[in-house]
C-alpha cells in the first residue's frame, strides 16, 4: 500500500509545472471559433497536462542521456528566471484572454462577452489536470506493480517492454469496454430518442407523390425527425410561385428514407430507389442524390434555393445513415458515411443510365460536412467517364475527406489553402463567403464540382500533424474569418482546433462550419446553370433567403 501512496504523494516535476503553466497560457490564445467558458475550461486543463507530460519527458530524456544536472547557485538562478518568465506570460495571457476572445467574436459578429470567469476557469483547469495526473500515476504504479513481478523470473529490459505492452493492452481494454463504448451506446440512445420525436411544425404530407404519405413505400413514423421535417416542411409550389408571381411552378420532390424504414443499408438504398420512381422523380429536369448529415439533418439554406431556382422542376434522394452528429460520427466510425452514400449513389445511377439521355433529368450529387464526405467518394471515375453526372456542390468538407485535401495541396502557386485554384479550373471550383466562382478566363467542362469551404471552418482545416508541422492557412494567406491573433503552437494549437471541432457549426450563418444560403446560392447557379438565369436574380434569390 505505501508504494501506491508514495506514487501518488510524489512531488510534480518542476520542469514539468512550468511547460503546464506555459502550455495553460497558450491556451488562452484564439484559434477558430469563439470559446465559452466551460470548453476553455476543459481545453485549459488537457493542454495543462500535455505540457506537464511534456517537461517530464523531458528530464527523463535529460537523465538518460547523463547529462549534467544543474546544482547549487545555477540551479537557483534557473528557477528564478524560469518562474518569473511563465509568470509574465501567465499574467499577460490572463489578462488578454477576454480581448482575444471578443476580438474572434467580432469578425463572426457575435456579442462580447462582458465576464470571462477567468479565475473560474483557471480553477477547473487545474482540478482536470490534477485529475488527468492522478490516473496518469495509477498507470504508472501499474507498470511498477506488474514490473516488479516479471523482474524476479525475466531479464530487466525484457520486462520493461513487457509490462509496457500489458499495460497498454489494459487500459485500452478498459477504454473501450467501459468507457468508449458505454459512451458511444448512451450517445446513440439519447441521438435516437431525439430522432423519433415528432416536430410541432411536421406535418404527414397528404398529397400521394409525398414520402410518408398513405400512398408512400416508407411510413411516416420510420422517417424520423430528420426526415419528417425534409419531407414535410421543405419548398412549396405556393411559397415558389409567390415568388416569381406566376404559376408555372411545380412542387418539389423529396424522398427521404429513415434508419427504421429498412434493415440494412442495401435495403434503404434499394427503397429508395423505388420510393423515388414512385414519386416521379426521375421525370423532374434536375436530379440530385444528397447525401446528409451525421444526424440525417438537410440544411434548408443549401436545399432550398436549388428548388427556387428551378421552379421546383426538381427531385432529391437521401438516405440516413447515423443519429449522431457529423464531428461524432466522424471520429466514431467514418466508413459508415463513404459505404452507404456510395451505396445509394450507384442505385440511382445504374437506373438513370439506362434511361433515354434526352428524357432523364440531370443528375447531380450534394452534401453537407460529413454528407460532403460521402458524396464526394460515392461517384466512381469509370461513372465520370462512361456517362457523366452534371456536376455536385460540397459544403464544409471534413478533413479525412479523399478528396479535398489532396486538391488543396496541389492547388496553384499563389492561391490560398482556403480558396485553391485547381489546374484550369474547368472541372473543380472553390469558394468561401464571397463568390469566387467566376474566374477569368475559366471555362466550365462537361462536369462542374464545386466546394464551399469558410477559412474559419476547424472541420474543413483540422489535421492529426497539426501538433508539430503549422499549416498553410495559418501561416500563408490567411481567410477574413480567421483571427489576426491567432498563432501556431506546437501540440497547443492542435488542441484548440480539435477542441473547436464540436462547436464549429454553434456560430452564426457564414462562418465556421455554418454556411449560408449566400454560398450555397452561388455555387448551384455555377453547376446547375439555372435556365434564362441572371447576376440580378440570383441576387434577389440571396435576399429572399438573406439569414437562412
Amino acid at each position: 500500500m505505501r508504494p501506491f501512496i508514495a506514487t501518488f504523494l510524489q512531488a510534480p516535476s518542476y520542469i514539468g509545472v512550468i511547460a503546464a503553466s506555459l502550455f495553460f497560457s497558450l491556451s488562452l490564445t484564439p484559434s477558430m471559433i469563439p470559446r465559452p467558458f466551460v470548453l476553455q475550461s476543459l481545453l485549459s486543463g488537457f493542454a495543462m497536462i500535455f505540457g506537464y507530460g511534456l517537461g517530464v519527458a523531458c528530464v527523463a530524456l535529460w537523465h538518460y542521456m547523463q547529462l549534467p544536472a544543474l546544482a547549487g547557485r545555477p540551479r537557483r538562478v534557473f528557477h528564478y528566471i524560469s518562474t518569473t518568465a511563465v509568470m509574465v506570460i501567465l499574467s499577460v495571457s490572463l489578462f488578454l484572454s477576454d480581448k482575444w476572445q471578443n476580438d474572434l467574436r467580432l469578425v463572426m459578429e457575435l456579442p462580447e462577452q462582458e465576464d470571462g470567469r477567468i479565475i473560474s476557469m483557471a480553477l477547473i483547469a487545474i482540478v482536470l489536470a490534477l485529475v488527468l495526473l492522478l490516473l496518469a500515476r495509477c498507470i504508472k504504479y501499474l507498470f511498477f506493480f506488474i514490473a516488479g513481478r516479471l523482474k524476479r523470473i525475466i531479464p530487466p529490459r525484457i520486462t520493461n517492454v513487457i509490462s509496457a505492452v500489458i499495460v497498454v493492452v489494459i487500459v485500452v481494454t478498459l477504454s473501450n469496454q467501459f468507457a468508449i463504448r458505454n459512451l458511444v451506446n448512451t450517445m446513440d440512445e439519447i441521438y435516437a430518442a431525439s430522432d423519433a420525436l415528432t416536430d410541432t411544425d411536421a406535418r404527414r404530407p397528404a398529397n400521394p407523390w409525398q414520402t410518408g404519405s398513405d400512398a408512400s413505400l416508407i411510413s411516416w413514423d420510420s422517417l424520423g425527425r430528420r426526415g419528417q421535417n425534409f419531407v414535410s416542411m421543405g419548398s412549396t409550389k405556393a411559397a415558389i410561385a409567390a415568388y416569381f408571381g406566376d404559376t408555372d411552378v411545380r412542387d418539389p420532390i423529396r424522398v427521404y428514407v429513415g434508419l427504421r424504414s429498412a434493415k440494412t443499408g442495401e435495403k434503404r438504398a434499394a427503397l429508395a430507389l423505388e420510393e423515388l420512381i414512385r414519386a416521379g422523380g426521375f421525370e423532374r429536369s434536375k436530379l440530385v442524390v444528397a447525401t446528409p448529415t451525421g444526424t440525417g439533418w438537410h440544411d434548408p439554406s443549401g436545399v432550398d434555393p436549388f428548388e427556387f431556382m428551378h421552379r421546383g422542376d426538381t427531385a432529391m434522394v437521401t438516405v440516413q445513415y447515423s443519429y449522431l452528429p457529423s464531428w461524432l460520427t466522424l471520429l466514431l466510425d467514418p466508413t459508415r458515411v463513404r459505404v452507404d452514400s456510395r451505396r445509394l449513389f450507384q442505385e440511382i445511377y445504374q437506373y438513370w443510365a439506362i434511361l433515354p439521355k434526352d428524357e432523364r433529368p440531370e443528375l447531380y450529387i450534394y452534401g453537407l460536412s460529413l454528407g460532403a464526405l460521402g458524396a464526394e467518394t460515392s461517384i466512381e471515375i469509370a461513372s465520370l467517364l462512361r456517362d457523366p453526372i452534371q456536376g455536385g456542390v460540397f459544403a464544409g468538407t471534413p478533413f479525412p475527406s479523399t478528396y479535398a485535401p489532396t486538391l488543396m495541396r496541389s492547388r496553384k502557386p499563389g492561391s490560398p489553402q482556403w480558396q485553391p485554384v485547381v489546374e484550369d479550373s474547368s472541372f473543380i471550383r472553390f469558394t468561401a463567403q464571397e463568390n469566387a466562382l467566376d474566374i477569368p478566363g475559366a471555362k466550365w467542362g462537361r462536369v462542374r464540382l464545386v466546394y464551399i469551404q469558410y477559412a474559419s471552418d476547424p472541420m474543413v482545416f483540422f489535421t492529426p500533424d497539426m501538433y508539430f508541422r503549422e499549416p498553410d492557412w495559418i501561416r500563408s494567406e490567411r481567410g477574413p474569418d480567421i483571427s489576426p491573433d491567432l498563432k501556431w503552437f506546437p501540440v497547443v494549437t492542435f488542441l484548440q482546433v480539435m477542441f473547436d471541432l464540436p462547436m464549429a457549426d454553434k456560430v452564426p450563418k457564414g462562418v465556421g462550419h455554418n454556411y449560408s444560403a449566400s454560398s450555397y446560392i452561388d455555387a448551384w447557379v455555377a453547376v446547375s446553370d439555372p435556365v434564362h438565369w441572371s447576376d440580378a436574380q440570383t441576387k434577389r434569390l440571396k435576399v429572399y433567403f438573406q439569414g437562412r
